[in-house]
């Protein structure tokens, strides 16, 4: 079995990265999949595959912001039954293990072991990458983004009682994308999941009264890089 530094597909261990639209998950996410030889599954492909059972035909990465794509976020927002599909199929994958998922809600539903990040980014650079993706003005990816932020956040607190945003308890590392090249953010967040995997997978070794005892243990207390 080939090794993968301290990780192994082997090893049912998976990545999730979370955060709101346009912080570069999924950039990140596939380049961190192919730095670490694990499959990298998109949070966003999976909604995008719910939009084709409702009759929709999305394509392309800027989808989100046409005219097609804007109707079918609305229609979502209106009912829980399309994020809970999208869940169920995420929820799948991670228990398959050997995987980078972006997703908004996965460190929340996923009871594994994991290691989670959340990428953050200042609204307004978050803003020029959509525009730069879909082709739109960044007056108009400003308005987009901040009426997409507050229907993900309602919808989440709805479904799972989630604070998007407020709520970082279940991530390991807390990322800021604004000045940061995806390759920069990759290499600080590969750096940190195999240390974590490393120590969370030491073998327990017997102590004295013949009980098994951890030989180290992780905190879940965010970690954000100076």
């Amino acid at each position: 079995m080939k090794q993968l530094g301290v990780l192994s597909i082997a090893v049912k261990r998976f990545v999730c990265l979370s955060g709101f639209s346009s912080v570069g998950k999924s950039t990140v996410g596939r380049m961190l999949a192919e730095r670490m030889g694990l499959r990298y599954v998109s949070g966003g492909d999976a909604l995008k595959e719910v939009a084709k059972m409702h009759g929709f035909r999305p394509t392309g990465p800027g989808w989100w912001e046409t005219p097609r794509g804007v109707e079918f976020l609305k229609l979502r927002s209106k009912d829980p039954s399309f994020d809970k599909k999208v869940d169920r199929m995420l929820l799948r994958m991670c228990r398959a293990g050997g995987v980078v998922v972006d997703s908004w809600v996965m460190p929340w539903l996923y009871k594994g072991r994991s290691f989670n990040v959340w990428l953050t980014a200042d609204r307004k650079m978050r803003a020029v990458r959509m525009a730069e993706r879909s082709g739109i003005s960044k007056a108009k990816a400003l308005r987009l983004l901040a009426e997409r932020d507050l229907n993900s956040a309602r919808i989440y607190r709805r479904l799972y009682g989630i604070r998007m945003g407020k709520d970082l308890e279940p991530f390991h590392l807390v990322v800021d994308t604004t000045r940061l090249e995806p390759k920069k953010v990759v290499e600080i967040i590969e750096t940190v999941a195999r240390h974590y995997f490393r120590v969370s997978t030491r073998r327990r070794r017997p102590s004295a009264n013949g009980s098994s005892r951890k030989t180290s243990t992780t905190s879940r207390r965010a970690w954000r890089p100076s």
